[in-house]
């Protein structure tokens, strides 16, 4: 499995409404399709770190890259939904970005997910469904009794461990997280959409 890349971009195009990047990396060259959002903040032979992810398909292998951890674990998460293939998963991150898209599925915000291209109705509602039950069951593990709420102020909260480690990430990776958040002044009284972007910002960086 091909996790992580860096390299020097050899070329980049666009096909429709697919963005494409060619990854030079010493004699090898690997095509990745990106999100949008990432091939506009790219350019010819300039230096670039991406985590991978590698698909299998019937008519071969399809590698995308992302900026980030976790936008990567984040595809992973969206693809594994019915009915939401990669184009879908690429135009949710694409367009509403990391934060923004947990805080939407979370609250089942039907009208901000169908903002994404080739996302309907049922496509959405059934995101949010799936990503509620999954995120719901990982805070039970963690010993929470009350229902899960993304919109309440929040310091060092289940909630927020909770939908970092859905996210792919270890105990011990959400606790410097949270730490670091906190170290920076961060108010407990923030609400969990800037506590998840401080920590998803820092965990970002730290990726390598």
């Amino acid at each position: 499995m091909i996790g992580w890349l860096q390299g020097t971009i050899g070329d980049r195009w666009q096909e429709g409404n697919r963005s494409w990047l060619l990854l030079i990396c010493g004699p090898v060259g690997y095509e990745l399709q990106v999100s949008e959002s990432l091939w506009r903040g790219t350019a010819l032979e300039s230096p670039i770190a991406v985590h991978t992810h590698l698909q299998q398909r019937e008519d071969g292998q399809q590698l995308y890259g992302f900026e980030t951890k976790a936008d990567r674990n984040l595809f992973r998460l969206l693809i594994s939904v019915n009915g939401v293939g990669p184009q879908v998963a690429l135009g949710l991150i694409s367009g509403l970005g990391a934060v923004s898209l947990l805080q939407a599925m979370a609250a089942e915000d039907v009208k901000v997910l169908c903002q994404a291209p080739g996302v309907g109705k049922r496509t959405a509602e059934r995101l949010s469904l799936e990503w509620r039950s999954r995120l719901q069951e990982r805070w039970k593990q963690q010993g929470g009794t009350t229902p899960l709420r993304l919109v309440e102020p929040v310091a060092e909260s289940q909630e927020l461990r909770a939908t970092l480690e859905a996210l792919g990430y270890g105990p011990e990776e959400v606790s410097a997280a949270v730490a670091q958040a906190a170290g920076q002044g961060l108010d407990p009284e923030q609400p969990m959409e800037e506590w998840l972007r401080h920590c998803l910002a820092w965990l970002s960086r730290e990726a390598v």
